[in-house]
């Protein structure tokens, strides 16, 4: 209150230097305030992944939920509408360039469950501790061997390499699936993604399935690629994606393995 009563009286004092009346400088100020209010973009609820369907036919509440597809929606830099975004996307929704902004919005959100479902099988509280040489390395936020933690799979370390809202000093005394956990917080864990992959395919210039991807369910020719791959098989609509015309059928059983494993 204190701050918006002086700036007040700083406009009052403008406006009688410049001999404007208060009344209509104040009616001006007003509407200049009002202009730069940046109006929140359309968003579209994302369809469901596979894996997404089959939880939902199993009754299980680890599944994805409609208010995280709002969350990418979002968050979403402009550069992830436009054309900066590598040709590789066409490969998972073709019509990518011809769509709205709305429906690129609808179709990153559709992208970040599928990538959720292969990386975490859906489940915000995923807690795993990797012993594959490559990752099986000391995080340098917590001086603990590296836990790849949420939806996304993420460490605190990538706190300070992508500005992630990650917190260890709140979170070390938590239990590890926790959902207080400022890691496993789903929105905190979703923007956290959304900033690595902006650096992957914006920054750096890369494909979005790359072999120095910082998710291996990106890497070709791995196994988690190929399950990420099934969960890209329901994009939008608007994503002109060719389906097979074959009957439904629930995710095999590599997708559920998974799933089970990141419990």
């Amino acid at each position: 209150m204190r701050g918006t009563a002086q700036s007040n009286i700083y406009l009052l004092v403008f406006c009688v230097g410049a001999l404007i009346s208060p009344l209509a400088c104040k009616h001006g100020h007003s509407q200049v305030a009002s202009a730069t209010v940046t109006p929140a973009p359309a968003t579209k609820p994302a369809p469901p992944t596979p894996l997404a369907v089959k939880k939902a036919e199993l009754g299980d509440d680890t599944n994805w939920k409609p208010e995280w597809d709002q969350v990418v929606e979002k968050a979403l830099p402009p550069e992830m509408l436009s054309k900066k975004v590598p040709g590789d996307v066409r490969r998972f929704c073709p019509r990518f360039y011809k769509m709205s902004e709305t429906d690129k919005r609808e179709f990153w959100a559709y992208f970040f469950q599928a990538l959720a479902g292969a990386e975490a099988g859906l489940n915000p509280r995923t807690n795993v501790r990797h012993t594959e040489p490559e990752v099986a390395v000391v995080d340098s936020v917590t001086h603990q061997m590296v836990h790849s933690e949420g939806l996304l799979q993420l460490t605190y370390e990538d706190q300070q390499r992508y500005g992630c809202d990650f917190d260890w000093k709140a979170d070390r005394h938590l239990p590890p699936h926790d959902a207080q956990k400022t890691i496993l917080n789903p929105e905190n864990n979703l923007k956290c993604g959304i900033n690595i992959l902006s650096n992957q395919i914006i920054n750096h210039h890369k494909p979005i399935v790359s072999s120095t991807s910082y998710w291996s369910t990106l890497q070709p020719g791995t196994i988690s690629f190929r399950v990420f791959e099934k969960q890209m098989t329901n994009p939008p609509a608007s994503c002109g994606l060719r389906k097979a015309a074959t009957p439904r059928r629930a995710p095999d059983k590599s997708t559920v393995e998974v799933a089970a494993s990141m419990k």
